[in-house]
């Protein structure tokens, strides 16, 4: 890893967009908020797709994880810059991960601290916790993180979707650390449309991959590395269960070093072939 691998207001390896790319981003808002209003016209959910009639082979447009790869997508179908709103047919097919995402490239593409965050809407539904994406960027007058539900501005899941408030979003480490210590049922918190992801590690995986985020590495909501195929089989036990505790700790304080040296662990570390 390279000393500024956590200068957030640089890209990463999947927020990095092509030099023939910026252009397409001029034009945009200034403010960030007004950036992920924007990036709401450039996605479209693989149900919403299919409900439209879009061919099933877009379906794949999902799995894209660079973002500059993203938007090669979205400019073949249309190739007018970023700021003017798009058809839904016209829009990448895309989860809440690809909001987030490219909301998170196009500030680091203009010097603004901003990440892609890994966790769960405890506000879609009452007692439950969703499987969820959400971007944050850093406000310097108020000298904190801002957290926005980039994929659900303008709706009314919450009062303040441009500024999540404490708790209506939950990091996987967050949710961890309140399933650990006994503040949540780990089996209301989970995939939405799903039966089976439900549980303990269900959390675990959003720990670690939230840990990835954090380190400018925002994989995809279903990529599996590590023992995270292991804990979601059941396989794994208390020593797994308290390299977690460790590494939510270090998300929740935001420490460079040691989310760096626990990116390193082996258990943690995003794979070569996911990268590549």
């Amino acid at each position: 890893m390279t000393d500024d691998v956590l200068n957030y207001s640089q890209p990463g390896p999947f927020t990095t967009l092509d030099a023939a790319q910026l252009p397409l981003i001029e034009g945009l808002p200034d403010d960030p908020v007004g950036v992920c209003v924007a990036v709401q016209s450039l996605v479209i959910q693989p149900t919403d797709a299919t409900a439209l009639g879009i061919p099933e082979d877009r379906i794949a447009e999902k799995n894209i994880r660079p973002v500059n790869e993203l938007i090669a997508s979205l400019t073949a179908l249309d190739p007018a810059p970023l700021r003017r709103p798009r058809t839904p047919e016209t829009r990448v097919i895309g989860t809440c991960r690809h909001f987030a995402t490219i909301a998170c490239a196009i500030l680091r593409a203009r010097g603004v601290a901003s990440r892609a965050r890994c966790g769960f809407g405890t506000y879609f539904q009452e007692g439950r916790g969703f499987d969820h994406w959400i971007t944050e960027y850093w406000d310097d007058d108020q000298r904190r993180w801002v957290r926005v539900d980039t994929e659900h501005l303008g709706k009314d899941f919450v009062a303040r979707p441009d500024d999540l408030a404490p708790g209506e979003f939950l990091t996987g480490g967050e949710a961890w650390v309140q399933y650990r210590g006994g503040m949540i049922d780990p089996h209301t918190f989970g995939t939405a449309g799903t039966d089976h992801a439900w549980g303990p590690h269900e959390i675990s995986g959003n720990v670690v991959r939230d840990l990835a985020a954090l380190c400018k590495q925002e994989i995809l909501n279903w990529d599996e590395w590590g023992r995270m195929t292991a804990a979601y089989e059941g396989k794994t036990g208390p020593d797994y269960d308290q390299l977690i505790d460790v590494v939510a700790d270090a998300c929740s304080k935001d420490d460079p070093s040691a989310l760096i040296r626990l990116f390193a662990n082996p258990d943690l570390a995003v794979p070569q072939h996911i990268i590549g």
